[in-house]
């Protein structure tokens, strides 16, 4: 069977896929072409349901629920860590400010949205945010992937850190990337995926270094350790087998997006 799998060009989904895309596992008869693109592309893209599975922000989930069920398998979940609004000043009150945002379909976005009210976002390339904030043509970012942990090295300064706005509200993970797959994929061969998919993230996770050599041709410069840093904060035990503390927050989540009126609320299909 012939699947279009989608992931991201980042170091921590490079680790993870590393056993299926260098031939370290059994592909149980899949024959994968990997389709690699920034998250909100593969947002969109999920849409019009082009690829099998694909990686998505959990945002992105109620858009496409009729298309897709979620593999328990392949989440990013932060545990009091993840997405920061940055600035470059100490102190700044969002309110009114115009913010760049990595894409209106990013869980970041929708975390922020339910944070703050009444800020302009503004659509840039995540990897572009943190200069924008820099040279003045924003007010604030929104920090995705390795600026969360980096953006001090650039003189820039936390505004809001989500992942304590969400933990203080919510004493919960905060879920932020899952993996889906096509709901016109037997149920059968979706099984195999899944366990194909679980057993690719152990082999990285019993063999870091290795994996780590694949994840650092995307690592966009950064020094290996740090890296490892942020490969080994979302991928992990929580990515092997999605906890019911995990579930919990998605469906919290997603009850909040629903109750403020960003969109409907799904039903929450989850294969095991």
């Amino acid at each position: 069977m012939r699947i279009r799998l989608g992931h991201t060009p980042d170091a921590d989904d490079a680790f993870m896929f590393h056993p299926i895309v260098n031939s370290r596992i059994d592909l149980r008869g899949f024959e994968i072409e990997h389709v690699i693109e920034d998250i909100e592309t593969l947002n969109k893209m999920a849409f019009s349901g082009e690829l099998h599975v694909t990686a998505i922000s959990v945002h992105t989930y109620p858009y496409i629920s009729n298309r897709y069920r979620i593999l328990s398998s392949g989440a990013s979940v932060g545990r009091r860590y993840g997405p920061v609004v940055v600035s470059r000043e100490d102190g700044m009150d969002l309110k009114g400010k115009k913010i760049a945002i990595p894409g209106k379909f990013t869980t970041a976005f929708l975390l922020l949205s339910l944070a703050v009210d009444g800020f302009t976002p503004v659509e840039m390339r995540f990897d572009r945010i943190m200069e924008g904030v820099k040279d003045g043509a924003v007010d604030a970012g929104l920090l995705i992937h390795e600026g969360q942990i980096t953006y001090e090295r650039h003189g820039l300064k936390c505004a809001l850190d989500l992942s304590r706005w969400w933990d203080e509200r919510t004493s919960l993970p905060i879920p932020l990337g899952i993996n889906v797959i096509r709901r016109d994929i037997p149920e059968e061969r979706a099984r195999d995926f899944l366990e194909l998919m679980r057993e690719s993230i152990l082999y990285s996770l019993n063999h870091v270094d290795e994996a780590l050599d694949h994840a650092m041709k995307f690592a966009r410069g950064s020094e290996r350790e740090l890296v490892r840093d942020f490969v080994l904060m979302y991928v992990n035990d929580d990515t092997v087998d999605m906890p019911p503390d995990v579930e919990d927050a998605l469906k919290t989540l997603l009850e909040m997006g629903a109750e403020k009126g960003l969109f409907k609320r799904p039903e929450i299909d989850i294969l095991r």
